[in-house]
């Protein structure tokens, strides 16, 4: 037997509601399990924090962070300090490298006249000694004499 074509229609679409009603059936009722059976897998051991609590914690996070916002502007008054200083020190460094090397040549200008004047002197104290002539002694000489007249 053969159903006419718009009654066969009629049932179609009656149990293709029919089905998907009972899916979302099935689907609330297992959400709804799920939940039970995770509320009491994990019960809630604290309880919920008060407004007023809520209040205290923002304020004191508050001061903390206003605390916090003056340490990093004393770290950076610090740091432009520190960095000022390693500006001069580095000034520093520089002009003392120049004096250095200024200083080196003039050390080895002076080695070079010490080396100079320590071979003179070898040289001549390796020459044969000129014998002085002889020196005269001069005798002392009396003073001239003096006359006083008695008058």
């Amino acid at each position: 037997m053969k159903l006419p074509p718009r009654l066969a229609l009629v049932i179609r679409r009656t149990l293709v509601t029919v089905g998907v009603a009972g899916s979302l059936v099935i689907g609330a009722v297992t959400v709804r399990a799920a939940a039970a059976w995770t509320a009491t897998a994990a019960p809630l051991e604290a309880a919920p924090i008060s407004a007023s609590e809520l209040a205290g914690r923002l304020t004191d996070a508050q001061a903390r962070s206003a605390d916090l916002e003056g340490q990093i502007g004393d770290l950076t008054t610090r740091t432009t300090d520190l960095s000022t200083a390693l500006t001069d020190a580095n000034t520093r460094i520089g002009a003392d490298s120049t004096t250095a090397k200024a200083l080196r040549a003039q050390l080895a200008a002076a080695q070079k006249k010490l080396t100079a004047l320590s071979k003179a002197l070898k040289a001549s104290a390796t020459r044969p000694k000129a014998r002085p002539a002889p020196a005269s002694t001069p005798r002392p000489t009396a003073p001239p004499p003096t006359h006083e007249h008695d008058d």
